[in-house]
């Protein structure tokens, strides 16, 4: 996109959120250098300085989930599970689930990226409600350490999904606290999704109309909408197991006259939306890293925009095809089983739109485009493999099976985390003023999708071959493929760690970067980087369409 700047009256001074700031020589300090005390960043308002925060604790959550993850992993090399005890193996695969959903997936890009890019993208000085986006972090940060404490130091056995009876009856007492520290941590979603909705509607720049959104916001409106409207639902259905729990009430025990499968039809109510509140944002990403990759608008704008919107619509609408062996109806069944093949129609729009996209386009081999090809690739085998779980037929024989588990991690940790690894590539000089070693890059892409596909490609073979998921107790046949993917798995880690490595070295000893290094288009790119405390220093007017690219490839910094 190219915007012009219009200067407002006055050599000196310029409108700060309408507020009539003056432009002091500190405004014009970027938020990395503007106060480097411990102070000034717990109680900053600066949606930069608080994307930070978010970076650094969804990483450092992402750590301690793959390190349950590879302790998973060895404990499944032998058939017999010699490092782990039954309840051990229990407890490590809820830490890793709980951590891994609750604590990074759901929140990694949306409050990262969304929180840095939202208010540069729509030409706005910050987020609507500035205050309220540092409680959010405060409140993500306290539930996540608390549900560490808590799965640690005595531990969950009934996986990441809380199932009843086993959560409300027969589970220690330590799933009440880990439930309620997931009830807390949803007003973080909660708040985060509303500000990020009042600040798409209300604080656009001048010419910001929709049609000249770029599809990352796009992507995180349907998304914040989702967060809005369904992670109430989730809290309510926590706190009713509590409920249950603590005081004997009647809501999901037979016993006491509930009904186990209500349980699942609240959670998953929550908890199938919850699968966009981690890819559509990763789609967002990959539209951004796909057109400046390509050197070409998006194909079919309006188709992709509106996808996002679809997408969350009709989410709400297929919660009962993890149900389809739980007893509901069979005719239920079938309606959910249409729904689960429709909503994969707006994803498969937004695949066809960037192959679309990227063909006949002056292609860049930067690290950005070889994490979105990893994010492509990955997401058709996981969406294709769940048009084959929305089968009745099928999802009877590979129901609670590996094949669940990999079709499961091939959306939201190979589509989503390479989408994560992609956005922070290619948004890392605009966050911190540096480049980084591309060569470093490229290798991280290749060995992570290697890594990846070595690791949970063997497991759709395990789950057609009727291998059941967590159990670490299985028949020798299976061995070979387990080995297989505990050696992906080892790969996998090396290639995750490997870009904390040369970012963080970067930020000592890379390049300077200047406004624009990929040559890409948007408001964000149009400030210096690390962009200034206020983003802006004039208001920006926004004239032309979204992703207008020179027919030339320019390098800038």
């Amino acid at each position: 996109m190219t915007e012009t700047l219009a200067r407002e009256p006055g050599p000196d001074r310029t409108n700060l959120n309408d507020r009539g700031l003056s432009e002091t020589q500190s405004e014009r300090q970027s938020y990395l250098r503007a106060g480097h005390t411990l102070r000034s960043w717990l109680l900053t308002t600066d949606h930069k300085r608080i994307a930070i925060l978010y970076l650094i604790s969804v990483t450092l959550f992402f750590f301690i989930g793959g390190a349950a993850a590879a302790l998973i992993r060895l404990d499944l090399l032998t058939p017999q599970g010699d490092l782990l005890s039954n309840e051990g193996y229990n407890r490590a695969f809820t830490l890793h689930g709980v951590i891994m959903v609750w604590f990074f997936l759901i929140p990694s890009i949306p409050n990262t990226f969304g929180n840095f890019l939202i208010p540069l993208m729509i030409g706005a000085r910050d987020l609507a409600f500035p205050r309220l986006n540092l409680l959010s972090w405060y409140i993500y940060l306290l539930g996540g350490l608390f549900t560490l404490f808590v799965l640690i130091g005595g531990g969950v056995d009934t996986g990441w999904t809380f199932y009843t009876p086993l959560s409300s009856m027969f589970a220690n007492g330590h799933v009440v606290l880990v439930a309620a520290a997931v009830f807390i941590v949803g007003f973080s979603s909660i708040l985060t999704g509303l500000n990020f909705i009042v600040t798409v509607h209300k604080l656009r720049a001048p010419g910001m109309t929709w049609g000249r959104l770029r599809l990352f916001v796009w992507s995180h409106y349907a998304t914040s909408l989702i967060l809005v409207l369904a992670t109430p639902v989730l809290s309510i259905t926590l706190a009713l197991m509590a409920a249950e729990r603590l005081f004997g009430l009647g809501i999901f025990d037979p016993k006491l006259g509930g009904d186990p499968l209500l349980f699942q039809h609240l959670f998953w109510f929550y908890s199938h939306p919850a699968v966009y509140i981690m890819v559509l944002p990763a789609m967002g990403v990959v539209s951004e890293l796909v057109a400046a990759a390509a050197r070409k608008p998006v194909f079919g704008y309006w188709f992709v925009a509106g996808s996002s919107i679809a997408i969350a619509v009709i989410g709400f609408l297929v919660w009962g095809h993890h149900m389809f062996v739980a007893g509901q109806s069979m005719y239920a069944s079938a309606v959910f089983s249409f729904l689960s093949l429709a909503v994969a129609v707006p994803s498969a729009i937004k695949v066809y739109n960037w192959t679309a996209t990227l063909q006949k386009g002056q292609i860049a081999l930067d690290p950005p485009f070889f994490f979105a090809m990893s994010f492509i690739g990955l997401f058709v085998i996981g969406g294709l493999t769940g048009l084959i779980l929305s089968m009745l037929a099928i999802d009877v024989h590979v129901h609670d099976t590996y094949f669940v588990i990999a079709h499961f991690h091939y959306i939201m940790v190979g589509g989503t985390v390479s989408a994560y690894f992609g956005a922070l590539h290619f948004w890392w000089p605009k966050m911190v003023g540096r480049t980084y070693s591309f060569v470093w890059g490229r290798l991280s892409a290749i060995f992570i999708f290697f890594g990846f596909n070595l690791t949970f490609f063997p497991q759709f073979i395990l789950g057609y071959l009727g291998m059941p998921r967590r159990y670490h107790v299985y028949d020798p046949a299976f061995q070979v493929f387990h080995v297989l993917s505990s050696a992906g798995a080892s790969i996998l880690a090396i290639a995750y760690v490997m870009p904390f490595a040369y970012l963080l070295w970067s930020m000592r000893y890379g390049d300077a970067a200047g406004p624009n290094p990929w040559g890409a288009t948007g408001l964000e790119w149009t400030v210096p980087s690390p962009p200034p405390k206020h983003n802006f220093h004039t208001i920006p007017v926004v004239t032309e369409q979204p992703y207008n690219f020179p027919l030339e490839r320019k390098e800038d910094g």
